[in-house]
């Protein structure tokens, strides 16, 4: 595509995890959406100044990592040992190249963690301590693994742990048992680009690592197809590689955008999960599917901004 002829579009999640409408109060519901509209803003000036969908990903999920709304970065949910482990990933849909980080304690933007190792891809993957280390000595601020805490989030975590006791773990809302943020964007040069951020769910055992930071399943970017960041039960995500199937159904198949998601969140449905994703094309079509009462979620282009919760 010839550069300046492709209107730049931007997309973005906040985890399918939503506050149920009657329980959602003003003053949240007024955070919840000015934060989506900060991100799409920041987003949306890199793409305008004529930045790279990659550039434009990184710093939409860079504001909703410092928003405890989401859960990801500083609001983090925590593990069943009381710890925050981080996972994110991004890929850029020109080159192919990726990176990501799983299980990290210290990066305060795991983002951009991933974002420098796409710069390489060789590793494309660091979890744990590694990816720490790595990002600090790449320069990128790390923080006392508490800094993510907040205290709704360690509430959270003690209304879990007695549902376990209880037995009545089934019953936990979605916000407690998961929640992501995510962005995918299309630059004015014709190039895709997607990204993700999690904290994973409340009280996941130590370790465990989720669809967010895999390629193919929770992030994907590929020019000739689209871009997307999932969101919900990220085991399904990983068995049913859902970001690289939406692609290749689109690819092999020629269904659209919303045809190729929507199924596989039909699929999601049907095997019991909560899920969602914010994708974008190569033409600048979005899609928002969701299966969950909401999801937190909004799009920017030239036109204007949208952001919702739980309404169409």
């Amino acid at each position: 595509m010839t550069t300046g002829t492709v209107q730049p579009v931007l997309a973005i999640h906040g985890g399918c995890g939503a506050i149920p409408k009657d329980e959602l109060t003003p003053d949240f519901n007024r955070a919840a959406r000015d934060a989506l509209h900060r991100a799409l803003q920041a987003g949306f000036a890199v793409l305008t100044a004529g930045g790279p969908a990659s550039d434009a990903v990184t710093e939409a999920v860079a504001v909703m990592e410092d928003d405890p709304v989401f859960n990801a970065g500083y609001g983090a949910a925590l593990n069943r040992a009381g710890h925050h482990e981080l996972d994110s990933a991004l890929m850029d849909g020109q080159s192919g190249m990726a990176g990501a980080v799983a299980g990290a304690r210290r990066i305060r933007h795991p983002v951009r963690a991933a974002r420098a190792l796409a710069e390489v891809a060789d590793p494309l993957l660091l979890v744990g301590d590694a990816a720490d280390e790595w990002a600090a000595r790449h320069g990128l601020e790390v923080v006392d693994n508490t800094f993510f805490t907040t205290p709704s989030r360690r509430e959270a975590l003690e209304r879990m742990l007695e549902r376990e006791r209880e037995g009545t773990l089934s019953a936990a809302p979605e916000r407690d048992k998961h929640g992501t943020v995510g962005a995918a964007a299309l630059d004015r040069h014709g190039h895709l680009a997607a990204a993700t951020s999690t904290g994973g769910y409340t009280a996941k055992p130590a370790g465990r690592v989720g669809d967010s930071p895999i390629i193919g399943a929770g992030t994907w970017a590929d020019d000739r197809t689209c871009a997307l960041s999932g969101t919900g039960k990220g085991e399904l995500f990983i068995r049913r590689s859902l970001g690289h199937e939406i692609h290749a159904r689109m690819l092999y198949q020629g269904a659209s955008l919303t045809q190729a998601a929507g199924a596989m969140i039909q699929e999601m449905t049907d095997l019991g999960g909560g899920a969602g994703l914010c994708a974008v094309d190569r033409h600048g079509n979005v899609a928002l599917p969701y299966n969950t009462e909401g999801m937190y979620r909004g799009w920017i282009t030239a036109q204007g901004v949208h952001v919702a919760i739980h309404e169409n």
